[in-house]
């Protein structure tokens, strides 16, 4: 999970609401440069203040002071023990990017601005710290840059700090601070009837991500069970392979799209999103960059849970389509039998517009 920080320094008025939505939303730190600010925060927040000069006279609360680039960490041995002194670098050219790259080594906490749009600064940094640094937070524009920044050399920075202009951007960069892929509890599911179902539309999603031998998406005609439908990363006759690609169902079929919210196949977009899915349940989020809808002779298969819970999955009929079982074994969808065992996944709950519900719902 990445952290979550707010400056309210400059907030045009708006500082007790955001102390107070900064609460409510459990960030992870809030900064401010006067210690009465953080004096209000519980303990579930940490307090971190940043004067923009010299070591402060006063830490009132403050569980992080951050010191500029130019302070002699020397001079922070008047602080409190418990104190935790970290940096506030500005990385505007060279000289204080080779600066930022020795900070983030040197102690627990570093922020870093950085006057350039570009991320390869923040590139570098993190591979310069990759082996030995403390925590990594990086002043963010908005919450979209936030998103960026998580996502700069995979495992991005520790956390973002962002200056809200409006109440709502701190739901928006907590939101955003979530969205990670948490481990499924994939279930073998036996197979009970193929059939050929006739013509339809069915739908192969584009990732804008290479995906694994044993990874794709769940797929399947109801909400409450899925079928993990692979990628086409394993080869076949006439047809290269596709290792952004699922041959994923038809269209009316619901997928994991992000934050447990499932998505038809038809609401994707390119820029959406859709939770990739390994053989042993683990998840990423990746990016969609095209849905391909095609008419296709079609594939019925109907599967069934060890505790009898019905899941059905339609597909394009044709064996380069191919669906995961236990291993992972690789079964091409057209030569599926009754009895063979397939890994699926099962909801609790069911779902109106995406999202979970506690209410009598039937689907057939």
């Amino acid at each position: 999970m990445k952290r979550c920080w707010i400056d309210v320094r400059r907030c045009n008025g708006m500082k007790e609401a955001l102390l107070e939505a900064a609460i409510h939303q459990r960030v992870d730190a809030v900064l401010s440069d006067h210690p009465a600010d953080l004096a209000a925060m519980p303990p579930t927040v940490t307090r971190v203040l940043f004067q923009g000069h010299d070591v402060p006279t006063d830490a009132g609360a403050a569980d992080i002071v951050l010191l500029p680039a130019s302070t002699p960490l020397a001079d922070a041995a008047c602080l409190p023990k418990a104190v935790v002194v970290g940096r506030y670098v500005d990385v505007v050219d060279a000289e204080t990017l080779d600066l930022a790259c020795r900070t983030v080594r040197e102690v627990p906490v570093t922020v870093l601005r950085f006057q350039d749009p570009t991320k390869i600064p923040l590139e570098i940094v993190l591979a310069a710290g990759a082996r030995d640094c403390g925590e990594i937070i990086t002043v963010a524009a908005d919450v979209e840059e936030a998103q960026i920044v998580f996502g700069v050399l995979e495992r991005g920075a520790t956390g973002v700090l962002l200056a809200p202009t409006k109440l709502g951007d701190v739901a928006k960069l907590k939101e955003a601070t979530a969205v990670r892929g948490e481990d499924l509890a994939l279930e073998d599911l036996r197979i009970t009837k193929v059939s050929h179902v006739g013509m339809g539309d069915r739908a192969c999603i584009d990732t804008c991500s290479y995906l694994g031998k044993d990874e794709g998406i769940l797929v399947g005609s109801h909400a409450l069970g899925m079928i993990l439908c692979v990628s086409e990363t394993h080869p076949l006759p006439y047809m290269p392979t596709r290792p952004f690609r699922v041959n994923a169902g038809a269209v009316m079929s619901y997928t994991f799209a992000e934050n447990g919210r499932t998505a038809y196949l038809t609401e994707l977009r390119s820029g959406s999103k859709v939770t990739a899915v390994s053989a042993s349940g683990k998840t990423r989020i990746v990016t969609v960059g095209r849905v391909k809808i095609e008419r296709r002779p079609l594939l019925s298969i109907d599967a069934v849970a060890a505790g009898g819970q019905e899941v059905n999955l339609i597909v394009q009929d044709d064996w380069h389509v191919r669906v995961l079982g236990r291993g992972p074994v690789v079964h091409n969808s057209t030569e599926l039998a009754p009895g063979d065992t397939v890994l699926g996944f099962l909801s609790v709950d069911p779902r109106h517009v995406g999202f979970p519900i506690d209410e009598f719902l039937l689907e057939q």
